[in-house]
């Protein structure tokens, strides 16, 4: 039987997917020896059950256990691929979808044989036809399902659609060719697949996002058959507040709510604190990981370690944050000598932790802010921010001492408010006790213990005037300080209700209530000395 030869660009594509192949057959090797009446008692057993059947012919793939949310899909899909069927996954990154799907629909294909003429769709012919590779090359090379299946080429191979014996097709597409007309034999697409079809840049272009979800929905959606059951599936995280993937979600979720339900949109984080109820806040600040066989906590952390927040949230936690409302753009610039300043705030936000891990305390950092205002402006000199123990937190109140070398009268601060009080006086003040005998000199620390409003309402009612007035400035001289990127990091994605921490903004908010009170009391000529007096837990 005559087939088509691969027409690669080059000599070199030829190669690489040759050594494609030869990886998927030594990745796939099988016992010849088995008898048939073994091989079809095999085969029976594992046609049976979804999940052991792609185990064993997939094991390259299947090399971690399967998580619980994987089966779950694995069998809602293909309990629901008999009928009409709108199915939306939106995995985190690392959470392998587009292999479980790859599994899915060649056991449909080659199983239960109930899917014929499959369309992958992506957001362009190459990365279609990148993706539709890897189906082709489990036919030409996986060794368990020659064995098992025979050699399933059929008369058309080509890297952009191919043909099977079993008469089911393969078609890769690129959003915005054209899919009018296609079928094979009598048999109009049945199965179509969306897997990356949003890009960044696109989804930053409402006409172009516009125009791929038209395509989707009048070209090649009404390639179906009205009288013939259909099975879309769109593999892709969130990447953007409004994409393809969001739209489909949606629509998805419309459907489940019919009374004979039609779809299911399925959002799955990296870590979750309830696998059934995505929350990127809480999912972030204390889930767990959801597929721990392969991604251990401590893996998760140091992947999530080196990237920044707003990355971390879009293709782990399926939350696009690019940038709050509030704080776009901060001003840095020079400072005021500190010798100009009447006073200098050093103010603490201890948090509850006494762990460097960033998984401890609900993700809360603890923070540490030098400010200043002068003629109006505040200015933040240097600060810390990180996940540190009590005794480092303790220390950076030292180090700011050592910072200021007396050139302005310092004011230590920390947050104590009723729920952090016993700790401050349970701990914190053994340990700054206990540094100061070590030391030879003791830190002049007064609790802030003011009755705060809520926290967003706080920052965004007190610093965000300022900021937009241009009098909330960052010292130019502390720009390389990654603790100061960390804080304008945390600026920059403060919203409401979106799960980026606030620890920084917040102590900046602390420090600059403080810096007001002592100017007020200089201007009037009060002195503040009774309130330290009467305050019995300032040492």
């Amino acid at each position: 039987m005559a087939r088509q030869k691969l027409t690669g660009k080059n000599k070199q594509l030829v190669e690489d997917w040759e050594e494609f192949l030869r990886q998927v057959r030594t990745l796939t090797a099988v016992d010849f020896t088995m008898s048939d009446a073994e091989k079809s008692r095999k085969l029976k057993e594992l046609e049976a059950d979804p999940i052991a059947w792609m185990k064993f012919f997939f094991y390259k793939f299947a090399k971690y256990e399967f998580a619980g949310f994987q089966k779950k899909a694995i069998r809602r899909i293909i309990n629901h691929s008999d009928g009409n069927w709108y199915e939306v996954l939106s995995w985190a990154r690392e959470l392998a979808k587009s292999t479980i799907v790859m599994m899915i629909v060649l056991y449909l294909v080659v199983v239960k044989k109930n899917k014929r003429v499959i369309i992958l769709a992506s957001a362009t012919s190459d990365a279609a036809i990148k993706l539709l590779n890897v189906y082709r090359a489990q036919f030409e090379a996986n060794e368990r399902l020659r064995y098992f299946y025979g050699d399933m080429r059929g008369t058309k191979w080509t890297e952009d659609y191919f043909v099977l014996s079993n008469r089911a097709s393969f078609m890769a597409m690129g959003w915005g060719q054209s899919p009018r007309g296609v079928k094979l034999d009598e048999v109009r697409p049945d199965l179509l697949l969306m897997d990356d079809y949003d890009t960044d840049e696109e989804c930053r272009n409402i006409e172009v996002l516009n125009n791929k979800w038209r395509w989707f929905e009048n070209a090649l959606f009404f390639t179906r058959s009205i009288s013939e059951a259909l099975l879309t599936i769109w593999t892709g995280n969130i990447i953007a507040k409004d994409c393809c993937v969001v739209r489909a979600g949606n629509k998805a979720r419309e459907l489940a709510d019919r009374e004979k339900p039609l779809g299911h949109w399925d959002i799955i984080n990296l870590r979750m604190v309830d696998i059934n109820h995505p929350d990127p806040q809480e999912d972030y600040r204390s889930g767990k990981s959801v597929w721990p066989e392969k991604n251990s906590e401590e893996a998760v952390d140091e992947v999530l370690a080196q990237v920044s927040l707003a990355a971390g949230q879009k293709e782990c936690f399926n939350n696009p944050v690019i940038e709050g409302h509030y704080f776009d753009e901060i001003k840095w610039g020079e400072c005021p000598p500190v010798q100009k300043l009447k006073y200098i705030v050093s103010y603490g936000d201890p948090a509850y932790s006494n762990k460097v891990s960033r998984k401890s305390a609900q993700n809360s950092f603890k923070a540490n802010i030098l400010c200043g205002l002068y003629e109006g402006t505040l200015y933040v000199y240097t600060c810390f921010l990180q996940h540190v123990t009590n005794d480092e937190f303790v220390n950076w109140y030292y180090y700011l001492q050592d910072y200021v070398k007396e050139r302005a009268q310092l004011r230590c601060f920390i947050e104590n408010n009723t729920l952090q009080d016993p700790f401050y006086e349970q701990v914190f003040k053994p340990i700054f006790l206990y540094k100061g005998k070590e030391r030879g000199f003791y830190i002049n620390i007064s609790p802030d213990e003011r009755k705060k409003p809520e926290k967003f309402a706080r920052i965004e009612g007190n610093l965000e005037p300022l900021h937009r007035a241009g009098r909330l400035v960052f010292n130019i001289k502390e720009k390389d300080n990654p603790h100061m990127l960390r804080l304008q990091e945390q600026f920059n994605l403060f919203d409401d209700g979106l799960p980026s921490p606030a620890d920084g903004p917040d102590a900046v908010e602390g420090g600059y209530y403080m810096c007001q009170q002592l100017s007020a009391r200089i201007e009037t000529g009060s002195i503040w000395y009774g309130k330290r007096h009467t305050n019995k837990k300032r040492f």
